[in-house]
C-alpha cells in the first residue's frame, strides 16, 4: 500500500482518538463536576453547542468519510440528459458544464433504454463532478474527465475488454420456436435473427409442428467477470420440421457482404420475408370473410397474425417507409415501399419502432413496430398486406425469386468454409 495513504489513515484514526478521549474526559467532568442533574443538563447542552468541539467533530466526520462518490445511473424510457443531470446533487454550474459538454460531442446524443452512465463526485471543494462515463454501446464506453486549468472535460473512448467465443445450443419445440429458445438461453435478439432467416422460406404459424427440432452456434462476448456483454453473429442454423433438416452456413462472399447459404448453396434471402412476425398464429387469411366489428362481408386484404400486444414486427424487406401514422380502421400502422413492384403495410401496432417514421430507410428484418390491438380491432395482433404492382395479393402464396447462387470459386471456397463449421458443430457437441 502507498505510504501517504497508511499515514493518511493513521492521521485520521489519531483524530478520531484525540476527538473521543475529550468528549469523554468532558462528561466525566460534568458529572462529577456538580451532581445536581438540572445543572449537569445545562452544562451538557452548553458543551454540546461549543463552536470548538462542534467544527472539531465536523472536521473529523467529514474525513472519515469517503470523499468521491461513485453513481451509477440506468437510462429510463423519455429520460434526457437534461432530466437526468437533475436527479445527481450537484450545483447548477456543475449541471450546466455537464450538459455544455454533452451538446458538444456527437458520439452521445442519443439516449438508449438501459444505458448505463457513471459518475465520480467529489463530495468536498463545493461538490463536483471529477469524471462521468457514458455507455456507447456493449464493447466502447467514452470516459469525460475534468481539465481543471480550462474548466471543461476531456474524452476518450475506451474499448471494453471482451471475450468472443462460439455457442451450441439446440432445442425441442414443444410450443413455439421462441420460447423453446428462451428455454435454452438464448437471447431474444438471437431468436429473432433465426427467425428472420427462416422466414424467408417457412410459415411459423403452418410449417411448425410440436416436437420439431432446431440447432443454433451464435457468438457471445464476455467481459473479464465473465458476463455475457453481447451476442454476435449466427455461425450456423438448423431448423428440423417434419425430419427434414434445413441447414444454413454464414459466408462471406464478397468484402464485408456476409449471406446465409443452404447446404447447396443457395441463399435463402428474397425481395421480401413470408412471415415479418415471430411467435404468432394465423388467425384470418386473404380473401373474403365477415367482418369481425363491421359485421358485413367484406374483401380480407391482408393476412391476421394474432401474438401478444408488445411482440416484435419486423420489415419484411429492405425499402423506405412512405408512412407511419394513424391509418383510421388500421390504427397505428407502416407502410415501406421495397421496390418498383412491391409494398407492405404493418397496422394495429401498438406503437412504432425506434426511429420509424416517414422517409427513413430500413433493412430487412429490422424491427419497425409492435403487436397492438388499435383501430378498428378485437384484439391484439397484425394485419399484414402484400401489395403488388398497386394490387393486394395473399402474402402466403406469393412466388418470389431466390436470392444468390454461389458458383465456381465462391462456390469451391463455401465447401470448405461448411466443412470448418461442421466440424466445430462436432467439437462444441463433444464438450457438452
Amino acid at each position: 500500500m502507498n505510504k501517504k495513504i497508511i499515514f493518511e489513515i493513521i492521521r485520521k484514526f489519531n483524530n478520531l482518538i484525540w476527538l473521543l478521549l475529550l468528549i469523554f474526559f468532558t462528561v466525566f467532568v460534568t458529572y462529577f463536576y456538580d451532581l445536581n442533574k438540572n445543572n449537569q443538563i445545562i452544562y451538557l447542552n452548553k458543551l454540546l453547542n461549543n463552536s470548538y468541539l462542534k467544527n472539531s467533530l465536523k472536521k473529523i466526520t467529514s474525513e472519515l468519510s469517503p470523499r468521491y462518490i461513485n453513481l451509477e445511473y440506468s437510462v429510463n424510457e423519455g429520460d434526457t440528459y437534461e432530466s437526468i443531470i437533475n436527479n445527481i446533487n450537484v450545483p447548477n454550474l456543475e449541471k450546466k458544464l455537464f450538459l455544455k459538454t454533452i451538446v458538444e460531442n456527437k458520439n452521445v446524443k442519443i439516449l438508449r433504454v438501459n444505458q448505463k452512465i457513471y459518475f465520480t463526485i467529489d463530495k468536498r471543494n463545493n461538490t463536483k463532478i471529477v469524471n462521468f462515463t457514458i455507455e456507447i454501446d456493449k464493447k466502447k464506453n467514452i470516459f469525460f474527465k475534468r481539465n481543471e486549468i480550462k474548466k471543461n472535460f476531456v474524452s476518450r473512448v475506451i474499448e471494453k475488454n471482451l471475450t468472443k467465443s462460439k455457442i451450441f445450443k439446440e432445442g425441442v419445440i414443444a410450443n413455439s420456436l421462441y420460447s423453446a429458445a428462451i428455454e435454452q438461453g438464448i437471447k431474444p435478439n438471437i431468436i429473432i435473427e433465426f427467425a428472420r432467416l427462416y422466414g424467408f422460406t417457412i410459415d411459423f404459424q403452418r410449417d411448425i409442428w410440436k416436437n420439431d427440432t432446431f440447432q443454433i452456434i451464435f457468438e457471445e462476448f464476455k467481459n473479464e467477470d465473465g458476463l455475457v456483454i453481447e451476442t454476435g453473429n449466427i455461425i450456423y442454423a438448423n431448423l428440423n420440421t417434419k425430419n427434414k433438416d434445413h441447414q444454413l452456413y454464414k459466408f462471406e462472399y464478397e468484402d464485408n457482404k456476409i449471406d446465409y447459404f443452404d447446404e447447396n448453396g443457395k441463399s435463402v434471402k428474397k425481395t421480401l420475408m413470408k412471415t415479418p412476425i415471430n411467435g404468432a398464429r394465423l388467425s384470418s387469411s386473404f380473401g373474403k370473410r365477415k367482418h369481425p366489428i363491421l359485421g358485413f362481408t367484406k374483401m380480407h386484404t391482408g393476412t391476421d397474425f394474432a401474438a401478444p400486444k408488445g411482440t416484435p414486427i419486423m420489415a419484411s424487406g429492405d425499402g423506405r417507409v412512405i408512412k407511419a401514422s394513424w391509418c383510421g380502421g388500421g390504427g397505428n400502422c407502416v407502410k415501406i415501399k421495397h421496390n418498383s413492384t412491391y409494398q407492405t403495410v404493418y397496422a394495429h401496432m401498438s406503437k412504432f419502432g425506434r426511429g420509424i417514421k416517414k422517409g427513413v430507410r430500413v433493412k430487412q428484418g429490422q424491427i419497425i413496430g409492435y403487436v397492438g390491438s388499435t383501430g378498428l380491432s378485437t384484439g391484439p395482433h397484425l394485419h399484414y398486406e402484400v401489395i403488388e404492382n398497386g394490387r393486394k395479393i395473399n402474402s402466403q402464396k406469393m412466388k418470389l425469386p431466390s436470392g444468390k447462387i454461389l458458383k465456381g470459386k465462391l462456390r469451391k471456397k463455401f465447401e470448405v468454409n461448411k466443412i470448418k463449421v461442421d466440424v466445430l458443430k462436432s467439437e462444441l457437441i463433444s464438450k457438452l
